[in-house]
């Protein structure tokens, strides 16, 4: 299984924001961090807002932060809504013209993968990133900022 450079990087938006927890983050800001294309990082960001990961706040000083505590957002939360196709074989897919397809062990071992997976996933927090790191707002560039405080949501 190797997850898409989205998820990559929508969790390490959400640790950047993580670890400037109670000040807004713009995404300049972490697009200069992880040197990655701000555009890139937008895109990235819409899913993200509607699974209510991250919230937004417009206007000059506006940016974005945590929607709910890092320790309440796992990495399944995230994969979940970055990634499009979970199909680790081609019978994992509807139309499969495999004549095995009901009653393949493969194909139940290999779901049995994915749930633990998922599972493994879920057992891992934003914040457990975060806290492996003492370190982590300084690697960031995150102590260097000025910093914004968090205003309302839109």
């Amino acid at each position: 299984m190797r997850l898409t450079r989205q998820t990559n990087y929508a969790i390490r938006m959400l640790m950047y924001c993580a670890a400037n927890e109670g000040n807004l983050s713009r995404i300049a800001e972490i697009a200069r961090a992880y040197t990655v294309s701000e555009l890139f990082l937008f895109k990235i960001l819409q899913p993200l807002v509607e699974n209510n990961i991250v919230t937004t706040v417009r206007g000059r000083n506006g940016g974005v932060k945590l929607a709910r505590p890092a320790a309440e957002i796992s990495l399944f939360d995230v994969v979940r809504v970055t990634e499009d196709n979970f199909a680790m074989a081609e019978c994992f897919d509807s139309d499969s013209e495999c004549p095995l397809i009901d009653s393949c062990a493969l194909n139940s071992a290999l779901r049995e993968a994915l749930n633990a997976f998922f599972a493994v996933l879920g057992k891992y927090s934003i914040q457990d990133l975060i806290d492996a790191r003492p370190n982590v707002r300084m690697l960031l560039g995150i102590d260097e900022l000025q910093p914004r405080a968090v205003a309302a949501a839109h």
